[in-house]
């Protein structure tokens, strides 16, 4: 039935089928299941709308009947549940209506066009998002078409299409429906269209889509901004804007219930109003501000006391004031005078007849008290109190003919001090009943009376007087005060998010802007705090870090400010070691907090474990003197005495270590040590480095209970020794030498780390496990490194590790012992005794090439490699063997083989090529790990530690011949392996993508050491992977495995007769890529895993091949690569990483190759062109959707406008062609609107083709540009004159 059915688009487009079964036949496929069409709800209301369009042009002759069926028809498609369920799951259905009385015609047809009004206020809101979506859709569709024109609207429609907008708008506000996105971006639509359209309604729209608007959701929200943002600006492009204040005060001074308002200027609408202001011109600043202080005097001011609402309206028009204030641009000593001594009247009339009788008002209330009206009272006269103070102190610094008003007011008694007011005619006294008032609430009073006295601070700070006794004690007042104000609300904290608006500070916002207020001023406010008040900083910023990681913002979620952020901010922050009371105060109450726990898991008697361990036990400030007494004792020359700690934590490990901590406790701990290593440990001063180590290393060391989980506990030992390493790559990690030998914290650390292995519950092949080990492994080797490059007692701490490891070796190899020993501390045994290899075998060979090495060293290393030799055969008898071999396995195999080979190679540097033949001691061992490692060579490419230690240990193999099996050629057996893992339909690409590096190092030695007949083999299996018969087999992974392969040669360093053959197969190679990547670009979808690396090849050889490529043709079959290649209909990484590949290969021609170039400009600017108008349609805005993909795009169009530059630096070739790069970008540019990061990038190319261009050229761009692209050629050049022009005619003034 399917096949029968699917014949019907052919039918409906047929001329012999009747119109009545033309209409049969679409409502059938509409509604049947049976009717097969691809993307079949688009193709019939295609046809419906096709057919219309033709009668209304007259190109069609259509009954009258017919005509209202079609109609009636898309009508029933329109309100079907089919369509609506469509639309729902996020499916797109375009109505491209290009006829102008077509369009209220399709508004017919909506069900909202019909219902009473009765019907209308029953609507779910369900039935408003979709119907609102169709809406949307038709005035995009008459946006994007041009159908409206105003003029010839009003010319030869007689206004029907604007009476048309103006019903559907009226219908639209009358009809709020501030929950649905759709409904604030219909409205955006019309102003956009015409902004007469809402003008008339302009109070009401104002009210119901902002002032009186409940919007929640962040996607309403975005949509609501995005029509404020619209409104704004199109009211900045009339020069109206205190014409549209005018309606907003209106709307915000009617008898309302103000309660139930939500603040007028949370982030979004502030965020929009303030770019707005900061475009107008000081005149209308003053304009509106002047209107919003008569509205304020007029309407609100006479009826303020005791009147509740009255107060919240006073709030919001201060906020309102306070954004206008804030926002506008500041005036400098090349403004007008006219508008300076303006801007004075303003901000005298505004402290007169606003700010001060508010406050007098505060002071004097003379009415019932209420709660509610004094709260608010306070903050809107406190709020503009703030804003007047901030406002006149920018003005007077940034404006020499601005004279502040504080020395002009006189009807106060003058102070006694010469320090600066709190706010010009406002007694001390006063302020005294202000505060009062103000400590009743969490309000945005009190942060106002905060952020006054901080403004007060920059004051003092700024008279020349400052350091004087009395300004000091100021300063130390006002900072108490500002820290004092809010230390309850902190104390109890709050889990609420502020967006960071002064408007918006509520009793639950409060803690948040109080301390966003200190932090974001701790440098002016931390030189003037008492030491408790440091303290008690430090511990509110400990208590409110986030206990855990914070997760991801999602795309759905407004960025916003809460005490958990704002303290993290504070930690990150490089200024913070900066600020040394409280990064102090902080390190200690850090100490304090895992003390405390340590100290409540005590299980012996603590004043005996105080004498053993007394850094735990110090309190406060006495844990640094503790360890500042220990080090006065010792000068500076002298060595501490290194017994008495050591033997004290090696008594205790080795016995029951008296401090056990169970699951609650360790996972406190765990946060605490979280939080100590976001701190720069490396920098801290001697007395907190000694501390900070012998802290952790007791954590370390402490006994874990049952109740703690392995991967807890896992966890828990990388994050104290991951610690342990960073601090002792500080400045002070001496220091600690000076109280333990290595050997003795090497001990320490093992034997503890030996009793807790025996209770891991954890499989020796977990990912976790494998990490702990490597971090274990890496902090053994950095003390032994630390050790040498000290050189602190080498022999004595050498045969003290070895000696101890001697001992577990011991106990890990004997008979009985054997089955009883775990295999996890086998493998701790296994790692500290190749790291031991690792540090000494370098070090004793280097010592003796010098004739330098002290013979117990080598025979401490020999010692080394013996017992690792028999500890790893141990492991492989008993499991490695015939199984999938382990990364430790392989690392330590490896670095035995190498510590090996260095012991028996005298005079060399490094490992090279063994030409003698010399008696290795494992060397059947090493042949049986070098055939399992071949074999399991694919499996091992998906774990890239196991890999890259597999590749270490092949490269050590092939360099040391004498172990290389008589029969087999290793350089075949090698390769061989590695193209199997590259041909290995298992291996994913990104997995081939992240060994490649590893397989580089091995390459590169193969190919040095390997025959010329070796490396012919390498050639041929090259080409015949690039055979174009493996795409039309669709074996990619051929193609693939030829493509790496050919890339890690272009990473080898060739030479002689290799290099030749390469270059002399290199037409051959790029004509197969050629035809490879055009087959590829056939397939659907494109398999980018395979084009992505093709582009990379391509781009390394011409790159290389500058010097090589003889032929111009091979170079220009690159531009038919680059044409096939798509960039459309990606995903953003995808996008990303395509486009970055194709302007690497346009880059290399353009650098390497710029004959070929020359003679094919016409291609290059082709493909160019092709990632221009790409970044154009990614970076274009779209209505819908987050912005969180924008930084792929930015970066691609950083790399045109980096194009753009290399171009115009070649001026002689590319001059002729400039006016036809310039048309091209402005008639794409005119399609789309860009985001403005990405416009503004784009345009600073152009702007350097602009340069090449002549007068008359752009005359030719002037005439010849349709009139839609020449408008916006005409707004191109004239920012091209004034921003870029003039800026490099000032340089080269400046130059001159």
């Amino acid at each position: 039935m399917a096949a029968v059915y699917s014949g019907i688009s052919f039918k409906l487009k047929s001329k012999t089928t009747s119109w009545e079964d033309k209409l049969k036949l679409a409502h059938f496929a509409w509604i049947s299941h049976q009717c097969v069409l691809p993307n079949k709800e688009q193709v019939l209301l295609d046809w419906a709308r096709q057919s219309l369009i033709a009668f209304y042009k007259k190109k069609l002759d259509l009954k009258e009947d017919i005509v209202e069926r079609l109609w009636i028809y898309i009508d029933n498609i329109l309100h079907s549940k089919k369509l609506q369920d469509l639309l729902k799951n996020g499916k797109t259905i375009n109505l491209q209506i290009s006829l102008v009385k077509v369009l209220p015609r399709l508004f017919g047809c909506l069900r909202i066009s019909h219902l009473q009004e009765e019907q209308l206020k029953a609507l779910a809101t369900s039935d408003w998002t979709t119907e609102l979506l169709v809406v949307e859709q038709l005035l995009n569709s008459v946006a994007n078409n041009n159908i409206y024109n105003i003029a010839a609207d009003r010319i030869r429609h007689g206004e029907a299409q604007f009476h048309f907008y103006r019903h559907l708008a009226e219908l639209l506000i009358n009809h709020s429906q501030a929950s649905v996105p759709a409904w604030f971006r219909c409205l955006k639509a019309l102003m956009s269209l015409n902004h007469l359209i809402l003008e008339p309604d302009l109070d009401d729209l104002l009210a119901s889509a902002w002032i009186d608007a409940e919007v929640t959701d962040f996607r309403t929200r975005k949509a609501q901004e995005a029509l404020l943002h619209t409104l704004f600006q199109t009211y900045v492009k009339l020069r109206q804007v205190p014409r549209l204040f005018a309606e907003i005060l209106g709307v915000i001074c009617r008898p309302a219930a103000e309660v139930l308002r939500q603040p007028v200027l949370t982030s979004g609408p502030s965020r929009v109003l303030s770019e707005c202001l900061l475009e107008l011109p000081p005149s209308q600043i003053l304009d509106t501000w002047s209107l919003v202080l008569e509205k304020f005097q007029s309407l609100v001011l006479p009826y303020l006391r005791g009147d509740a609402d009255m107060a919240l309206k006073s709030l919001s028009l201060g906020s309102l004031l306070h954004c206008i204030m804030f926002n506008m641009r500041s005036l400098d000593s090349s403004t007008p005078l006219p508008v300076i001594r303006r801007m004075q009247c303003t901000m005298e009339r505004m402290l007169r007849e606003l700010v001060r009788p508010l406050l007098d008002l505060l002071l004097d209330p003379q009415g019932p008290e209420l709660e509610l009206w004094l709260q608010k009272i306070s903050d809107s006269a406190l709020l503009l109190s703030y804003t007047w103070a901030q406002v006149d102190a920018m003005l007077s610094i940034n404006c020499s003919q601005y004279h502040s008003v504080s020395g002009a007011l006189t009807d106060v008694a003058l102070e006694i001090s010469n320090l600066p007011l709190l706010l010009p005619g406002v007694e001390t006294c006063h302020w005294k009943k202000i505060e009062k008032f103000t400590a009743q609430f969490d309000s945005l009073g009190r942060y106002c009376l905060e952020q006054l006295y901080l403004q007060r601070m920059k004051r003092t700070l700024m008279q020349a007087s400052f350091q004087s006794e009395e300004a000091l004690c100021s300063l130390r007042c006002d900072a108490a005060y500002i820290l004092g104000s809010g230390r309850e609300s902190l104390n109890r904290g709050t889990a609420a998010s502020w967006d960071g608006q002064a408007g918006t500070v509520r009793a639950l916002t409060y803690p948040v802007a109080h301390w966003h207020l200190i932090v974001s001023n701790l440098a002016i406010l931390i030189s003037y705090l008492c030491p408790d008040d440091v303290r008690s900083l430090a511990s509110v910023l400990l208590r409110t870090l986030p206990v855990s990681k914070a997760q991801e913002g999602s795309a759905d979620e407004e960025p916003s400010i809460t005490l958990e952020k704002i303290s993290s901010a504070v930690l990150h922050s490089p200024l913070f070691p900066e600020m040394q009371s409280l990064h102090s105060a902080f390190l200690i109450c850090l100490t304090e907090g895992c003390t405390s726990i340590l100290c409540s898991g005590v299980q012996s008697d603590p004043s005996l474990l105080s004498q053993q361990l007394p850094w735990l036990f110090e309190k406060d400030h006495m844990v640094v003197a503790f360890w500042e007494n220990r080090f006065a004792k010792v000068g500076p020359e002298s060595v501490e005495p290194k017994g008495e700690i050591a033997q004290n934590l090696l008594s205790l490990v080795k016995s029951d270590f008296p401090i056990q901590l169970e699951g609650e406790q360790l996972e406190s701990i765990l946060g605490l040590l979280e939080v100590i290593s976001t701190l720069q440990l490396d920098s801290l001063l001697t007395p907190y480095h000694v501390h900070y180590f012998f802290l952790l290393l007791s954590v370390a060391i402490t006994k874990l209970g049952s109740s703690c989980s392995s991967s807890v506990t896992l966890k828990f030992l990388m994050t104290c020794y991951r610690l342990l390493g960073y601090l002792q790559r500080g400045r002070s990690a001496h220091s600690v030498l000076k109280i333990m030998y290595v050997s003795d914290i090497f001990e320490i650390m093992l034997t503890s780390l030996f009793k807790a292995s025996s209770r891991f519950p954890v499989n020796m092949d977990d990912p976790s496990w494998l990490e702990f080990l490597q971090v274990i492994g890496a902090f053994l080797e950095q003390l032994m490194q630390m050790l040498i490059q000290m050189k602190l007692s080498l022999v004595l701490n050498f045969r003290k590790i070895t000696g101890f490891l001697h001992k577990l070796y011991t106990e890990a190899t004997a008979g009985t012992q054997v089955e009883n020993q775990n295999p996890w501390g086998r493998q701790l045994l296994l790692v500290s005794l190749t790291k031991l290899c690792q540090v000494l075998g370098p070090f004793v060979r280097e010592r003796k090439q010098q004739h330098e090495a002290p013979e117990a060293l080598s025979e401490l290393l020999q010692k080394a490699i013996l017992h690792t030799g028999a500890v790893l055969q141990l492991c492989w008898v008993q499991g490695a063997q015939g199984q999938r071999l382990p990364s430790v396995f392989i690392a330590s195999v490896s670095t035995l083989l190498e510590a090996d080979v260095g012991q028996h190679s005298r005079h060399r540097t490094e490992i090279s090529r063994m030409t003698d033949r010399m008696p290795l001691s494992h060397t059947a061992f090493y042949q049986n790990v070098y055939s399992q490692l071949l074999s399991e060579l694919p499996a091992l490419a998906g774990d890239s530690q196991c890999f890259q230690a597999a590749m270490r240990f092949l490269t050590l193999f092939f360099l040391a011949p004498e172990l290389h099996p008589k029969k087999d050629s290793v350089f075949t057996s090698m390769f061989h392996s590695v193209r199997k893992v590259l041909a290995d339909p298992a291996v994913p690409v990104e997995v081939i993508q992240d060994i490649e590096p590893h397989l580089g190092v091995l390459f590169t030695q193969m190919l040095e050491v390997g025959t010329t007949e070796d490396f012919r083999m390498v050639m041929r299996c090259i080409l015949q992977g690039l055979d174009i018969s493996n795409m039309w087999k669709a074996d990619l992974q051929a193609i693939l495995s030829a493509v790496t392969l050919t890339r890690l040669l272009l990473n080898c360093p060739l030479g002689g007769e290799k290099a030749s053959l390469f270059w002399c197969a290199c037409p051959q190679i790029v004509t197969a890529l050629t035809l490879q990547n055009r087959e590829a670009c056939q397939e659907q979808p494109v398999p980018l895993a395979v084009v992505g690396p093709i582009l990379d090849v391509l781009a390394a050889l011409l790159r290389q091949g500058e010097e090589t490529i003889s032929n111009p043709h091979h170079v220009s079959l690159a531009f038919s690569i680059l044409l096939t290649v798509p960039l459309d209909h990606l995903k953003p990484p995808e996008y990303g990483s395509i486009f970055l590949r194709v302007h690497n290969v346009l880059f290399s021609i353009l650098q390497c190759h710029p004959k070929v170039m020359l003679k094919a400009i016409p291609s290059f600017l082709n493909c160019f062109n092709r990632l221009v108008f790409s970044v154009m349609h990614e970076g274009r805005q779209k209505d819908k959707g987050s912005t969180d993909d924008l930084s792929v795009v930015l970066e691609c169009a950083r790399l045109v406008e980096r194009m753009y530059s290399h171009i115009a630096a070649r001026a002689e070739e590319f001059t002729v062609f400039s006016p036809f790069m310039v048309a091209q970008y402005v008639t794409e540019v005119q399609k789309v609107t860009l985001y403005p990061a990405v416009k503004g990038l784009l345009q600073e190319g152009i702007y350097l083709i602009l340069d090449l261009c002549i007068e008359p050229d752009v005359q030719f761009l002037r005439v010849s540009l349709q009139p839609g692209v020449r408008d916006i050629f005409k707004e191109l050049y004239n920012d091209y004159v004034k921003y870029h022009k003039a800026k490099h005619e000032g340089e080269r003034r400046y130059t001159v």
